[in-house]
């Protein structure tokens, strides 16, 4: 039976974005809860950082600090990471910080987690990851912090305190087949990236749900796809804001990190053809125009997916603009209150 995008409960990706003329991260931070508070008030069911680290854009690397931060200036919106990249941190850390959280703000907290380093080969290196290159190593990390976040074993040598007895949900989320797969044989809900990582998002999808079998955690599988959004009064106002966030895509092709740019009003004499084409297939699940337009491109969205929940993205230069297409984006989903997400 399919779903209707009205019945289905909608999130928000936040990065914590720098813009141009902040000087700082300060302002970041200070428009992220701003942002987040708006969400609860418009009934978005969860409110997520993403950890990314030497960027100039993006300020969310401590994300259990950020989820703190914004959990505690908000009241029933659930916060948490998506996601922590667990090869740079002991899974006893994490379990400790979530479980940190979880006890400041019961039954709010969640906890997104990759297997990606969520930044270049040598800023890895300064984050003393011991990665053996050794694959099977992430599964391994991933149950032993479930175990953490579990059931409270009193003969266990190790034990995360906070965190035993948290239960804080744990998701798993990937831009490949490899974590859906892992994400269904352990019963847990899988998010993908397909915001910039679009190509194997459908193969993902049919690989988390041939696995899946019912755990402690899941009945069902539980599927969220995280794309783009920008909301506004015309398609072409959409498309106008759009170039700011092309502008930061153009940036990771050329190695040229900046803070989110103003938009401009054209991209042709800023881009070739060829990177062109390689930012439009890196953002191809973007969603841009009115709340006509977006009520059908994301309802084919949801139709050919299938997916139980849908996280947005927005790099918006202004803040106006941003919490404008945050309002009318909220126009085509059920309330959080009325929503059945997993929680």
């Amino acid at each position: 039976m399919q779903k209707k995008l009205s019945e289905i409960p909608f999130s928000v990706l936040d990065l914590a974005t720098i813009i141009e003329g902040d000087g700082s991260p300060g302002p970041a931070f200070a428009r992220s809860l701003s942002f987040a508070r708006q969400a609860e008030s418009l009934g978005y069911t969860r409110y997520w950082f993403a950890e990314h680290h030497n960027m100039e854009s993006v300020a969310s690397a401590a994300t259990a600090v950020l989820a703190g931060y914004v959990a505690s200036g908000t009241h029933t919106i659930r916060v948490g990471s998506g996601g922590v990249m667990l090869p740079n941190h002991a899974p006893l850390v994490i379990a400790e910080q979530f479980g940190t959280l979880a006890s400041l703000y019961p039954n709010r907290i969640d906890l997104g987690i990759g297997r990606a380093p969520g930044t270049d080969p040598v800023t890895s290196h300064a984050l003393r990851r011991n990665l053996t290159g050794d694959v099977n190593q992430f599964p391994n990390d991933v149950i032993e912090l479930l175990n953490y976040l579990g059931d409270r074993d009193p003969e266990a040598k190790i034990r995360a305190i906070p965190g035993e007895n948290t239960h804080v949900p744990v998701w798993l989320l990937g831009s490949s087949t490899f974590s859906a797969q892992l994400a269904g044989m352990l019963g847990l809900p899988f998010a993908f990236a397909s915001h910039f990582a679009p190509a194997q998002l459908m193969d993902a999808m049919a690989v988390y749900r041939q696995h899946f079998k019912p755990s402690a955690f899941l009945q069902q599988p539980y599927a969220m796809a995280c794309v783009n959004v920008i909301a506004a009064e015309s398609d072409e106002e959409a498309a106008s804001m759009a170039t700011s966030f092309y502008q930061l895509a153009l940036g990771l092709f050329r190695n040229d990190r900046r803070p989110l740019p103003p938009p401009v009003a054209s991209m042709d004499d800023i881009w070739t053809e060829r990177e062109k084409l390689g930012v439009m297939q890196m953002t191809a699940y973007s969603f841009l125009g009115t709340t006509d337009t977006l009520q059908k491109q994301l309802q084919s969205f949801l139709d050919t997916t299938g997916v139980d929940e849908i996280m947005t993205a927005s790099h918006i230069y202004s803040v106006e603009k941003k919490q404008r297409s945050m309002e009318l984006v909220a126009q085509l989903f059920k309330k959080r209150d009325q929503a059945a997400a997993v929680q």
